[in-house]
């Protein structure tokens, strides 16, 4: 089998039951860039040197869940979604949050994203999940979303504790923001 079909070289793409978008259509949007956090994701898992398998299946498993997401986002709204986000999902976020942050010191400020490689990679993972978000809610105002919108917005928090996380794991100190430069 090929990778490539040339059925998008007209710009246009297949939603799942076939239905036929502009590759520019808010839905694609929407699931392009849920799919660009998955590589960010990806990324930081590739950059975790300390080896701490709760952190990193938990990841996976987030990994998983966005191509849920995904597949919501790419079923047209009159279509059965095959891949269903539930609430246990994001609970799933919210524990992991609550256990990680268990074992940090607590914030007294504002800091920057970076510290260790696997940290850097993770704020970016949520910055770009920070921008799907703002896709969904535009996409939500005239179509489903589910239980999609809850867990993304909980994603990006869960992606701010696990960076901290990681740099924490690591032992690199995170840098606090200095306002006045």
């Amino acid at each position: 089998m090929k990778i490539y079909t040339k059925t998008g070289d007209k710009g246009e793409t297949s939603l799942i039951y076939g239905t036929r978008v502009p590759k520019n259509h808010p839905r694609v949007d929407a699931y392009g860039t849920l799919d660009e956090a998955n590589a960010a994701i990806g990324t930081a898992i590739s950059l975790l040197t300390v080896e701490n398998d709760s952190l990193r299946e938990s990841l996976q498993r987030v990994q998983t869940l966005l191509f849920h997401a995904g597949a919501e986002l790419a079923t047209p709204p009159d279509k059965r979604v095959q891949w269903k986000l539930e609430s246990k999902h994001t609970s799933s976020l919210e524990a992991d949050i609550d256990r990680w942050s268990g074992n940090l010191p607590p914030l007294k400020q504002f800091i920057l994203p970076g510290g260790c490689p696997s940290s850097a990679a993770l704020h970016q993972a949520r910055t770009i999940v920070r921008r799907a978000e703002r896709l969904i809610v535009a996409l939500s105002e005239v179509d489903r979303s589910g239980e999609t919108l809850p867990f993304i917005n909980r994603l990006s928090d869960y992606l701010f504790v696990a960076a901290r996380y990681a740099n924490h794991l690591q032992g690199t100190e995170e840098t606090p923001l200095v306002p006045d430069i």
